[in-house]
């Protein structure tokens, strides 16, 4: 039993250190899963209904950070963003984050 709460202790203590290392690199972020609805000014969506899909460049990166780590969590409910989340890990959310908040607002 000792060993089992070493483990868990340990696994833990890596996944803390592991979130502290994440460093947002805008060059790498994975726009390409994202650029095709939120790249295209005025663009809607008619999955799972029509909405106009927002344009997000130029906000801020904490909240990003947040929208994504909200559809990951399944606390923000919309089928397409929640499975898109659902596949990036918090470097990748980072990335994604500092690459739309340096880019330049769309105006509609």
């Amino acid at each position: 039993m000792k060993k089992l709460f070493a483990l868990g202790a340990l696994a833990w203590i890596a996944n803390v250190s592991l979130a502290a290392d994440v460093v947002a690199n805008a060059k790498a972020a994975k726009v390409e899963q994202c650029i095709g609805c939120h790249g295209i000014p005025g663009y809607k969506s008619s999955f799972p209904e029509v909405y106009q899909v927002p344009m997000i460049g130029g906000q801020s990166a904490k909240y990003i950070e947040n929208a994504l780590k909200a559809y990951k969590k399944g606390e923000r409910k919309q089928p397409s963003m929640n499975g898109i989340a659902a596949s990036l890990n918090e470097q990748d959310i980072a990335n994604l984050a500092a690459y739309y908040s340096q880019q330049t607002p769309s105006k509609k």
